[in-house]
């Protein structure tokens, strides 16, 4: 934080941040409260995650060949125009089609976005600051996410309407947008021959040889793909917890509580020192308290099993962040931050869209609570499958981390040595 470029990044990203938390919260009550239908409510996820997936080859690309600031600055202005033709929709009770093909156009900007920030950020502060930078940028969004679910919940329930909240958003991310101008990274080098297909695809094929890394992405994608349950909130709002729209807002904040106190203890402390196993740990914790949430009729024990889940999955957030970024060369930060983009996207959005698809056919427990069995499955699996993530240590990693984990690989090809 003594980084003033590090500043306007906070503020840019705490305003985005929570101006999009509030309107994920608006949209699931409102597709929910004029519908009904839990399968709509996870295709909103869907909705946001086909444009994200489809364009992450020329987003990865156009950000590390364009002016990286740039690009996130037009982004936030883009979440801007968004929300603020979803508040003109609401206020109007325009036609449900009509948020989807808007939720469309947010996956699109957020195609750029996500690739832009993560890129961007190794260039505002010296190389030794940037894991406690992650650490911090954590927290900042674990504040945003728990303020922007309550006060949209509030707002709803003073206001009876959502446009109110969208109307919110639209000015929290044109602020985000101003401030980014302000940023000055350090140069970096930049190819200026034409760009060829296969080097879009230069992004994908690093995090494949960093074994590693794509360990850490693979267990994040399948966990929440398998374990999420916020698509379902408004359902265990209504039909099973019975709290209305505050009550919603806390459970969307929930998780964030336990993730905002987990980053201020991670900012505060020394870096990992068994960083793979406390990643596989994490996991599986996230993956029991999902069963208790799915399985709790009270709110007090709903609340707090979402909050153990939020504060075991940021562990999560900060080892995958700061591998990728910090095993990546610079050049090729935009298209492995969009290759990570994929991941989290198809985690957290199809993996809403599968969350409803389940409780549409057998209820919102058994979806909830067979997703926290497969997470547990899927930490077995992972840990099996990727020895050199068990075995990793730190996270910025020595000549002796890396011969560490050939040797776990070898030994588990059987192609270990004696002696």
């Amino acid at each position: 934080m003594r980084e003033p470029n590090y500043r306007f990044f906070a503020f840019a990203f705490v305003a985005s941040s929570m101006g999009l938390q509030m309107l994920s919260t608006a949209i699931g009550w409102e597709v929910y409260e004029r519908t009904g239908d839990a399968l709509l409510l996870g295709a909103t996820g869907l909705a946001r995650a086909i444009p994200v997936i489809a364009l992450t080859l020329p987003a990865g690309t156009i950000v590390d060949r364009g002016d990286r600031k740039l690009i996130l600055a037009i982004t936030q202005f883009g979440f801007a125009a968004v929300a603020l033709g979803m508040s003109l929709l609401s206020y109007e009770h325009g036609p449900i089609w009509i948020v989807f093909a808007l939720l469309l156009a947010s996956g699109c900007v957020r195609s750029f976005n996500a690739p832009s920030r993560g890129a961007l950020l190794p260039s505002l502060l010296p190389p030794h600051r940037f894991e406690n930078a992650i650490a911090w940028q954590s927290g900042f969004f674990q504040f945003a996410a728990v303020a922007g679910p309550l006060l949209a919940g509030v707002v709803i329930a003073a206001s009876g309407g959502a446009w109110i909240v969208y109307l919110v958003t639209a000015f929290l991310c044109a602020g985000a947008g101003v401030a980014a101008l302000f940023l000055n990274p350090r140069p970096i080098v930049r190819t200026t021959a034409p760009p060829k297909f296969r080097d879009m695809l230069a992004g994908a094929k690093h995090i494949w040889a960093e074994k590693t890394v794509l360990g850490a992405l693979t267990l994040d994608l399948l966990a929440v793909l398998f374990g999420g349950a916020t698509a379902l909130l408004p359902v265990y709002a209504e039909k099973i917890l019975h709290c209305g729209p505050v009550g919603l807002g806390a459970l969307r904040a929930a998780p964030f509580v336990g993730a905002f106190g987990m980053a201020v203890w991670l900012a505060a402390r020394p870096t990992f020192g068994h960083a793979g196993k406390a990643l596989l740990w994490s996991v599986a914790i996230f993956g029991v308290s999902m069963i208790v949430f799915g399985l709790s009729t009270s709110l007090w024990v709903s609340l707090a099993a979402l909050a153990v889940g939020g504060a075991v999955d940021n562990v999560s957030v900060v080892i995958r962040h700061v591998l990728v970024q910090t095993r990546t060369p610079d050049h090729m930060r935009g298209r492995a931050t969009a290759v990570n983009g994929v991941f989290i996207e198809c985690s957290n959005e199809i993996g809403a869209f599968e969350s409803g698809l389940v409780a549409n056919s057998f209820g919102p427990v058994v979806s909830v609570v067979s997703g926290g069995i497969g997470t547990l499955g899927v930490v077995a699996i992972v840990a099996i499958s990727f020895p050199a993530l068990r075995a990793m240590k730190r996270l910025i990693e020595t000549k002796s981390d890396v011969r560490h984990a050939e040797v776990e690989e070898e030994e588990h090809r059987g192609l270990g040595t004696e002696g």
